[in-house]
């Protein structure tokens, strides 16, 4: 498809919907939508740490970051949210380089391609360690932080649209994103009583370096054809979206989903 919206357009600048504000965003080293995100809330004046479980390339990131925004508070802490110890000392740290936290972005999450009949339990017990417990550890631990701190908060997970919708050698991942999303809606409902929102981005297909590094391209290109616009999204358009979730345009949603796709019903 060729028409006006599968051109890739240019990053929107920063309008201040974050300033003062802090962010912890985790599985942000890279080129996905952890990076992309990193850089949108500081963009919109937000300070933040940056997690991942890959040290050498969140070293990297945070020192780009830093440089991209000399006026920003920028901190790196390694986390593998596999971990639970390593979560809370990620909370724990977070709130030392910063002060406090206002701003949970759970982003960690594992993928694969293989069919449920060849599945091992490992295979399937990974995706779901990373993608859903991981997310489950994170927001166990924000919120023991927002009880604590008295201020409330804002968590945004990042689901799939997997979570709704079928893909071969998927059942994993899917199973996974199904999970964060039920997960975002039941915790939502516990957070009110702490003043804290819970809301989920669903993105279709996110292209970037890493996706394409790791990912068959043929299969790639299939999906981003399929998409109303004819393209996959950029990452940066997903994390557009998470810091409207985490802003105050959105005070009155909690518990919800919001699928960052273009694809036809």
């Amino acid at each position: 498809m060729t028409g006006p919206l599968s051109v890739v357009p240019e990053p929107v600048a920063g309008h201040g919907l974050l300033t003062g504000r802090t962010a912890v965003i985790t599985a942000a080293a890279g080129t996905g939508i952890g990076s992309a995100t990193a850089r949108r809330l500081l963009a919109e004046g937000a300070d933040v740490v940056v997690s991942d479980w890959h040290e050498r390339r969140l070293t990297q990131t945070a020192a780009e970051l830093a440089e991209e925004f000399p006026a920003r508070r920028i901190a790196s802490i390694p986390c593998d949210v596999q971990h639970t110890e390593q979560v809370n000392e990620l909370v724990r740290g977070a709130v030392e380089a910063l002060g406090r936290i206002d701003i949970m972005v759970n982003n960690a999450g594992l993928g694969g391609e293989t069919p449920v009949v060849d599945m091992t339990d490992e295979q399937w017990e990974r995706v779901l360690d990373i993608t859903l417990n991981g997310t489950f550890r994170c927001t166990r631990a924000a919120l023991g932080y927002f009880r604590e701190a008295g201020h409330g908060g804002v968590i945004v997970n990042n689901a799939s649209v997997l979570g709704w919708r079928a893909q071969h050698g998927q059942a994993h991942y899917a199973a996974a994103k199904a999970g964060v999303m039920a997960l975002t809606r039941c915790s939502a409902v516990e957070a009110a009583e702490l003043g804290v929102r819970i809301n989920a981005v669903a993105p279709s297909i996110a292209r970037h370096a890493f996706l394409d590094k790791v990912s068959s391209t043929e299969l790639l290109d299939q999906l981003s054809e399929r998409e109303a616009f004819g393209r996959a999204a950029q990452p940066w358009e997903v994390a557009a979206t998470i810091a409207m979730l985490a802003s105050d345009y959105t005070t009155y949603l909690t518990g919800e989903v919001v699928s960052v796709s273009s694809q036809r019903a």
